[in-house]
């Protein structure tokens, strides 16, 4: 068999880079080990700059049909179980984009309308059940688990979408450091009160639950634990896990007690590691198989998507200019690495910001972000930021009138900044201000 660029993974990002190729006429052949839909937690929250993806691949009027846009996020800080809480607002609103929100989408009903999509291009091929065994140059071994048989396949390029455990990332000689916190998260799905629509973090000085709104009155949740602590949690009786909930936040009463066993519930557990290679000769690597980020506002599906997205966009002005060199490959994560790292760091200062169970982090934790919500520059900042729509760094300046030292701006962002800190097409793609494609 013969394909342009082979796809090995068939997750968000694969699919995302995969339909892109197929769209702009090139040959591309996609390689999933799973069979079916999995059960298994995956990201679910779509950022602005994702759904401007979507949009650019004809996507985006499926995933609102399956989605639940998310304006709001509500920021809620318990002194304590029984007293009144502190709340501030962080809005999409304001931000430069025809898609001023996030949305909630379950995680295989959107591998779903990417498949779909793609499949009506003749240039794209899906094998399910099937893993890449094996690479040797530009041709790769291929076992259908289904058939139970071995397929072999030549191709320009080789893509590994495989996630963190990357055949493609092995081949290549790319190892990576995998950094671990000190708390895992508890994730489960239930109904949840149809006045439930935005998504909110309840937090106290020792815990932390993250509730996001999903389609048909469902309600996507995340519960922080110590490290170690779940096999403890599971010899309680189930009613323990709802009682966690709903002290937190008595409205789930009667919503997370149709949770009726600990198998319902899944662990997840958060590590953080960038590589950093993503290409070598004519193999490249996106997502997970590159780069791992704490899941605090779904970055992770989000970088993925928006891996594909760029490196799409290369290879489809590769095969577009017929000039399939693979130093050209070398575009792709001068554009990428950079906006990963920040996305990365935001969400590692997020993680350190819930995960230690002391009362000062709590209070600072809580004033901070007060006082973010009312500072506009801040404010703006830090939604633009977790967007993908464009990078503002904060700055020591910002940090200061954070933390109370400094204060509060209340000034409009002009039009200006918000053009010079969002991306534009040549940021995104700049092979393409010059004949620079070899």
């Amino acid at each position: 068999m013969r394909t342009n660029v082979f796809i090995s993974g068939g997750g968000i990002g694969g699919l995302t880079l995969g339909l892109k190729l197929a769209k702009c006429g090139v040959d591309v052949t996609v390689a999933e080990r799973l069979p079916g839909p999995s059960p298994i937690y995956k990201g679910e929250l779509l950022q602005p700059k994702s759904l401007e993806i979507m949009d650019s691949l004809g996507a985006i009027e499926s995933v609102f049909e399956k989605g639940h846009k998310i304006s709001d996020l509500e920021l809620a800080e318990l002194k304590n179980l029984k007293a009144e809480s502190d709340h501030s607002l962080m809005s999409y609103s304001n931000l430069p984009s025809d898609y001023p929100f996030s949305l909630m989408i379950h995680h295989e009903t959107l591998k779903g309308i990417l498949l779909n999509k793609a499949k009506k291009f003749p240039s794209f091929h899906y094998h399910p059940h099937t893993v890449c065994k094996e690479i040797q140059d530009h041709k790769v071994k291929l076992e259908d688990r289904e058939r139970k048989e071995t397929v072999e396949i030549e191709c320009d390029f080789v893509i590994g979408a495989e996630g963190r455990s990357s055949v493609t990332r092995d081949h290549m000689g790319v190892s990576v450091n995998e950094k671990k916190y000190n708390h895992h998260f508890l994730t489960v799905t239930f109904p949840r009160p149809e006045t439930m629509v935005k998504g909110k973090i309840i937090s106290t000085y020792q815990s932390f639950l993250g509730l996001f709104p999903l389609p048909d009155n469902e309600v996507r949740s995340v519960y922080l634990i110590p490290a170690g602590e779940y096999k403890a949690l599971r010899k309680q009786p189930i009613s323990e896990f709802h009682k966690l909930y709903i002290n937190m936040c008595p409205e789930l009463d009667g919503y997370v007690n149709e949770i009726t066993d600990w198998k319902q519930i899944q662990l997840m557990v958060p590590l953080k590691y960038h590589s950093d290679t993503y290409v070598k000769d004519h193999l490249a690597l996106i997502g997970d198989a590159v780069h791992t980020v704490h899941p605090m506002a779904g970055e992770g599906m989000n970088m993925a998507i928006q891996d594909g997205d760029v490196l799409g966009e290369l290879l489809c002005d590769m095969y577009k200019l017929k000039k399939l060199d693979p130093a050209n490959l070398e575009w792709y994560p001068k554009v990428r690495r950079k906006r990963v790292t920040h996305q990365m760091h935001l969400s590692h200062l997020s993680a350190l910001a819930y995960s230690y169970p002391y009362r000062p982090i709590g209070w600072l934790r809580k004033n901070s972000l007060q006082r973010m919500e009312k500072d506009t520059v801040s404010h703006y900042k830090q939604m633009l930021n977790i967007s993908g729509l464009g990078l503002w760094r904060e700055t020591l300046h910002d940090r200061t009138i954070q933390g109370g030292i400094l204060p509060i701006r209340s000034r409009k962002i002009s039009g200006k900044e918000k053009e010079n800190t969002r991306f534009t097409e040549i940021q995104d793609y700049p092979w393409k201000e010059t004949e620079a494609l070899r």
